[in-house]
C-alpha cells in the first residue's frame, strides 16, 4: 500500500437533484437526507484513500449555510484531509445550484471521521495525506487541531454515556 497519498486521490463528487420526496414542510431538503448523502460520499473518499472497507467513527461537524430547495441540484465534493494511524478525517463541501438560473451557493460543509477496517475486522493503518490545491492546504492545515478537539469531545461524551440508564422507560 502506498504510504502517502494526495487529497486529490480520494476526491469524490456526486450531483443529485432535489425531488418532492426529499423535502420537508418548508420545501427545503430534509437535513437528515443531506446528512445521509454526506455520509455516503465521505465513505467513498475514505475507502478510496485507504483501499479498505471503512466505518463511520463520528460526524464531527455539519454546518448548514443556505437552504436547498425543491428542484435545486446538490453537488457534494469530498476528500481525505487528515489522517491518524487508522482514522481519516474527510471534508465534505455541499454546493446547491438553482437549475433555472445556474446560480450556485455554498449550502453546507462537514467533517466526518472514518476508520479503515482490515481483513481481520480490526482497525488497520492508513496512508498519510498531502494537500495539493490551495483549498486543500487551507482545510488540511486545521486537521491536527480538529483531531485534538475530537479526542477531547470523545472522552467527554464517553463520560456522559456512562451516566445514561438503559432500563425501559416504563420500568423507571
Amino acid at each position: 500500500m502506498k504510504m502517502n497519498k494526495t487529497c486529490t486521490e480520494s476526491f469524490t463528487a456526486k450531483t443529485s437533484r432535489v425531488f418532492p420526496f426529499d423535502i420537508n414542510a418548508f420545501d427545503t431538503l430534509f437535513g437528515g437526507n443531506l446528512m445521509s448523502m454526506v455520509d455516503d460520499i465521505a465513505s467513498v473518499s475514505a475507502s478510496r484513500h485507504s483501499q479498505r472497507n471503512c466505518v463511520t467513527a463520528s460526524t464531527d461537524n455539519v454546518s448548514f449555510y443556505a437552504p436547498i430547495h425543491l428542484n435545486d441540484s446538490v453537488c457534494l465534493q469530498s476528500y481525505v484531509c487528515y489522517t491518524g494511524r487508522t482514522s481519516m478525517e474527510i471534508f465534505i463541501k455541499v454546493v446547491k445550484e438553482n437549475m433555472m438560473t445556474s446560480e450556485r451557493e455554498l449550502a453546507a460543509t462537514a467533517f466526518m471521521t472514518f476508520v479503515a477496517i482490515g481483513e481481520d475486522g480490526k482497525p488497520t493503518e492508513v496512508p498519510t495525506v498531502e494537500p495539493v490545491t490551495e483549498e486543500q492546504k487551507f482545510i488540511c492545515a486545521g486537521g491536527e487541531a480538529r483531531a485534538i478537539e475530537r479526542k477531547k469531545r470523545m472522552i467527554e461524551q464517553k463520560e456522559m454515556a456512562s451516566q445514561l440508564g438503559l432500563s425501559r422507560p416504563w420500568e423507571q
